[in-house]
């Protein structure tokens, strides 16, 4: 196994755990959403900001590292159509994602402040949460069209 084995390894576990996290996130969130319990909102949300810390933070600053090794290893260009377009696609779920960890943070604090005074969710827990969603939806189907171009390496060109 030479260095290059080695980072692609490292590359797709990154993008497992970018994608594992981010869809048991999304499911986890989900659920207890549709709870309406604001106690159960509130531990889930906490367990979902701690998990996007440990790794999807780390996955995603180690994705950039890990490709741009591949492209220079393998003598690619980052300007090849299908890299450029996944390069991308990385950005615009990064400017989704960013958004969705601090309305995270604003859920579950939304939803403490209900739990403990014994109080119904509020209307701005629920207008976050349907930005929070709005986010999920073209974040989860840019990382999936973006593991596509990863696999199928399509001649794109611009």
């Amino acid at each position: 196994m030479d260095w290059l084995d080695l980072v692609r390894f490292f590359h797709v576990m990154g993008a497992c755990v970018l994608i594992g996290t981010g869809a048991g996130i999304a499911f986890f969130m989900v659920m207890a959403h549709r709870s309406r319990d604001a106690a159960n909102i509130a531990q889930t949300a906490a367990t979902v900001v701690i998990a996007d810390t440990l790794f999807t933070a780390t996955a995603a600053i180690l994705q950039p590292v890990s490709g741009t090794a591949l492209v220079w290893g393998l003598g690619w260009s980052l300007l090849e159509g299908w890299i450029a377009a996944s390069i991308a696609l990385y950005v615009l779920i990064g400017m989704l994602w960013l958004p969705v960890v601090y309305i995270q943070i604003q859920l579950r604090d939304e939803a403490r402040l209900s739990a403990r005074n014994d109080a119904p969710l509020s209307p701005r827990y629920f207008r976050l949460y349907r930005i929070w969603f709005a986010c999920g939806i073209p974040a989860f189907t840019a990382i999936t069209v973006l593991l596509w171009l990863m696999l199928m390496r399509p001649d794109l060109s611009f």
